[in-house]
């Protein structure tokens, strides 16, 4: 039987294919004991996991399979053992082998980071080589990795040269119909595979990490290459249109809003936060996205590791929003939240889609407020199209470019950081400390010209490598997160202390929030409390330090920001004033690039694609969730929230041309 399958002149074939299916097994294997502490350990949950994983593994191999096995059919028996016989299957067992390894390789750094299989993350990573390259080097023993892979492929190609496998595959005594009727298995399984198995049918656990070790790491790059964008109407639970719109224009009654155009399908309103002008007040705002802070970090916020001594004594000076959670886990979905105050669409964040410019974002309402707006990245801006998507909605760019230009349709200031402002760089850019420099001297320019200025600052330090200048803290550098925590909250106390010295400080706001958690993975399809995360406004005038706990989101940073500083506004932002929310309004939104949650009273609703939703009670202090009957108004009004996100955005009603039509 195993002849008919593998005859001798697929003796290679069977080699690679055995290789594959034993590292792809051990690679789960240590995975499993990774993360042992989170997986379900039942008898029968981790042998359907095995299982699982070797029928993906099975349809994976498959794949690779076709190529040679076409090389196979078509090659002349009469030249069999020829030279480029031997040159052509040589070549190709060697590749083969190198992809397999360098793909396990690959997917034990990117479990590292994020405990999961390749998704859509290690697509994107494709366009930015530079920055992971970098990355990969700073944070691992690169030198060593290399020399351990090419170490493992040579390894693998000399045990199959001693096994004499090569030899066998030279055999010209296989017939024509010996290995077309030995060839069929494999198409078939590859077309099985590509039109009635998905990488989603993997996920048969309620435990996420079983899920993940069911799947094959190649299988589900390639699934993430082909679905990294979703339709929301498409493939997840809707309810009719004016639905929809009826019940998120509910939720805006009361907060001193009035629609534009009550009866289209619009959320546009009008914002009245002020009695007269005299209340309209136009302070400078610098606004600090902190790079993967979670809250359970800071001491405020029930940490026990006292290594954010400054952001933990500005809680105590500021309004600190205690019960925040972003909507994401990657940055430009922070930026997305933030700066166009939506709740999350499936697939890629709106940051990296086509039609992401000219649309209404926070910095419209600050530049008829009078207001200079001007994004800072310490890397260069052309990761993950965020100088085009800043650029392109009216900021100035002041990055770290590598020769990497703007769209030369976006007409916008870009200023680089230059060589001699740099005292310190990685892979993602300079340091904060370096970064914050550049904020002080360009608010020294902008102070001179008495133009209010709106700075939006993305840190990089709290990122793995986790490198940053020595002698900084008591943490060396590169030795873990701990340290690019302690490091970023010493940078921020540096900072804020040069800004106290400069005549603007008094007349300038400081917001700081994180873009999202350290890390969102966890055992569930989406882990809470790993969305949490400090947020704070500091020095805002007249503003008595407080802190607020109702629950709610990184959408309502800004419009809460605007209704501080009595602005009168329009608005097509989703996010609402905190201070005047009541409890039933509290709420928030989260999740990943194909779960959407809608969090509401330690209650969350979790929608997916194939039009499925689950019901969950979740508990603070476990981060645990327990299934509930589903409570079918909840649900609707979650499915509202991201319909109508979806909606505004497919229609272009995100537009400014648009907004007023």
């Amino acid at each position: 039987m195993w002849s008919r399958i593998f005859p001798k002149r697929y003796a290679i074939l069977k080699a690679f294919v055995l290789l594959f299916l034993l590292i792809s097994s051990l690679v789960r294997v240590s995975f499993l004991i990774w993360n042992f502490p989170e997986i379900d350990k039942g008898i029968f949950t981790l042998i359907g996991t095995f299982l699982t994983g070797f029928l993906y593994d099975l349809g994976t191999i498959s794949f690779f399979t076709i190529p040679y096995l076409i090389y196979l059919l078509l090659f002349p028996i009469k030249w069999y053992g020829s030279l480029v016989d031997k040159i052509s299957t040589s070549l190709g067992f060697f590749l083969g082998v190198l992809i397999i390894f360098f793909s396990f390789f690959g997917e034990f750094t990117f479990w590292d980071e994020f405990q999961r299989r390749y998704n859509f993350i290690a697509v994107d990573y494709l366009i930015y080589t530079y920055e992971v390259v970098q990355n990969i080097n700073e944070s691992y023993p690169l030198p060593i990795l290399i020399s351990s892979l090419l170490t493992l492929v040579l390894l693998s190609v000399f045990v199959v040269f001693k096994m004499n496998l090569f030899q066998k595959t030279y055999d010209n005594e296989t017939s024509f119909k010996q290995k077309f009727i030995a060839a069929i298995p494999w198409f078939i399984t590859v077309l099985i595979f590509a039109f009635f198995i998905s990488n989603d049918q993997a996920n048969w656990s309620k435990n996420r990490y079983n899920n993940e070790l069911s799947k094959a790491g190649i299988y589900s790059f390639f699934a993430a290459f082909r679905n990294n964008e979703l339709a929301y109407t498409e493939f997840y639970s809707t309810i009719s249109e004016d639905e929809a719109f009826s019940k998120v224009k509910h939720n805006y009654i009361g907060d001193g809003s009035t629609l534009v155009h009550p009866d289209k399908r619009q959320i546009l309103r009008e914002i009245k936060n002020t009695d007269s002008i005299k209340n309209n007040q136009r302070p400078n705002v610098i606004f600090i996205c902190i790079e993967s802070l979670s809250g359970k970090y800071l001491s405020t916020l029930g940490g026990d590791q006292n290594i954010t001594p400054a952001l933990d004594s500005l809680a105590n000076e500021s309004i600190f929003f205690t019960n925040l959670f972003a909507t994401g886990t990657r940055t430009v979905r922070g930026m997305e939240a933030i700066t166009l105050s939506i709740p999350p669409t499936p697939g890629r964040s709106i940051v990296k889609r086509k039609n992401n410019t000219g649309l209404f974002t926070i910095g419209e309402v600050f530049e008829n407020q009078g207001y200079e707006r001007n994004f800072f990245y310490g890397g260069d801006g052309y990761f993950d199209n965020m100088n085009s998507y800043f650029g392109g909605n009216g900021f100035n760019i002041v990055d770290r470019g590598r020769g990497f230009l703007l769209d030369k349709n976006i007409k916008t200031k870009r200023t680089n950081i230059e060589d001699d402002e740099v005292t310190f760089e990685n892979a993602w850019g300079v340091c904060d400390e370096d970064i914050y420099s550049k904020v002080i001297k360009e608010a020294d320019k902008a102070y001179e010209t008495g133009v209010p200025f709106f700075d939006f600052v993305m840190t990089t330090s709290n990122h793995k490598p986790y490198t940053y200048p020595e002698g900084k803290i008591d943490i060396p550098s590169g030795t873990g997160r701990n340290g690019a925590i302690k490091y970023t909250d010493f940078a921020i106390r540096e900072f804020l202390k040069t800004a106290k010295t400069k005549p603007w400080f008094r007349n300038t706001v400081f917001v700081i929030m994180s873009d999202h958690c350290a890390s969102s993975a966890g055992r569930w399809e989406l882990d809470v409390k790993n969305y949490h995360i400090p947020a704070l406004i500091y020095n805002l005038p007249d503003a008595v330090p407080q802190k607020i706990d109702k629950l709610c989101s990184q959408i309502d940073m800004f419009p809460t920001l605007f209704a501080a500083l009595g602005w009168d506004y329009q608005t097509n932002l989703f996010g609402q004033n905190i201070f005047k929310m009541k409890p039933e309004d509290e709420r928030a939104f989260i999740g990943n690039y194909r779960k959407l949650g809608y969090l509401k009273d330690n209650k969350v609703i979790v929608l997916g694609d194939g039009k499925m939703a689950n019901f969950y009670q979740w508990n603070p202090e476990d981060n645990s969730l327990n299934a509930l009957p589903m409570d079918q108004e909840l649900l609707k009004t979650a499915i509202s929230y991201y319909q109508v996100a979806d909606y505004l955005y497919q229609n272009g009603d995100l537009e400014l041309k648009n907004i007023n039509k």
